[in-house]
């Protein structure tokens, strides 16, 4: 097989595993995440770069993040809380793939 088939075949096929392919600031502004959050800029939140620098050692990070996510809860990051988010805004599968997205932004 040539190497540009085999690159497409492969692009082709990243496509279709679910979440993975759709983390990325697109997936974080369709579930409204963009509302408070941005790249590297603070907003209401924190900058999803400060997320990812101060949870990064976290072994738990995914989980922990997903459950702050979800139930909401007391600002860590301000006076404002955190605000609940259910599967009606993210899926748990998008919202564990943007988890790992964040935690990946530099």
């Amino acid at each position: 097989m040539q190497t540009s088939t085999r690159s497409l075949l492969v692009l082709l096929g990243a496509l279709l595993v679910p979440g993975a392919a759709l983390a990325s600031p697109a997936l974080a502004e369709k579930a409204g995440c963009g509302a408070c959050h941005k790249v590297d800029v603070k907003l209401v939140g924190p900058s999803y770069k400060d997320v990812a620098a101060k949870y990064k050692t976290r072994s738990d990070a995914v989980p922990y993040l997903s459950t702050r996510v979800r139930q909401g809860g007391p600002g860590n990051w301000g006076v404002v809380p955190m605000m609940a988010n259910d599967v009606s805004r993210i899926s748990d599968a998008d919202l564990k793939s943007l988890i790992e997205w964040i935690l990946k932004t530099k």
